[in-house]
């Protein structure tokens, strides 16, 4: 198993308004700048999808991949692992949240991910710090209202 990489966030917003931002893959394009395409490609029984189709284009790292999601019935997180890929043998992530006081949440991404090719660990987990720092950065601004 591939080491996980952490990194967390506070947002000024309520938890219910970060899930509704992190569960609207259709919209990832307008606000994730690496993520060129997103398909639902099946929903649980909630309606929330269960597995997507994500085109990413991070200047030297381009894959098509499919992630199957997990949601907590709680309504403060979700993982998720890769289904297929083209450049990632596994993928496994999480984001959890915490209702913090004055409507803000925390929020705790957790990523693992393995390369089809091989890779010094100290670069994929610079890789990986540099991936999540900007997916939570980019978070952050779309669910306090910014575009």
């Amino acid at each position: 198993m591939a080491e996980q990489s952490t990194q967390s966030i506070e947002v000024d917003a309520e938890p219910a308004r970060v899930l509704a931002v992190i569960a609207d893959f259709p919209a990832y394009p307008e606000w994730a700048k690496a993520v060129r395409e997103a398909e639902v490609l099946g929903t649980d029984d909630a309606g929330r999808a269960k597995q997507v189709k994500l085109t990413l284009d991070a200047g030297p790292i381009k894959d098509v991949y499919t992630l199957e999601y997990d949601w907590d019935a709680t309504g403060l997180g979700v993982s998720w692992h890769l289904v297929k890929g083209q450049m990632q043998k596994a993928q496994n992530g999480r984001y959890a949240l915490e209702d913090l006081p004055g409507g803000r949440t925390k929020v705790t991404y957790t990523l693992s991910v393995e390369l089809a090719l091989p890779m010094i660990g100290l670069l994929r987990r610079k890789a990986e710090k540099m991936v999540m720092d900007t997916a939570l950065k980019e978070l952050k601004k779309r669910a306090e209202g910014g575009e």
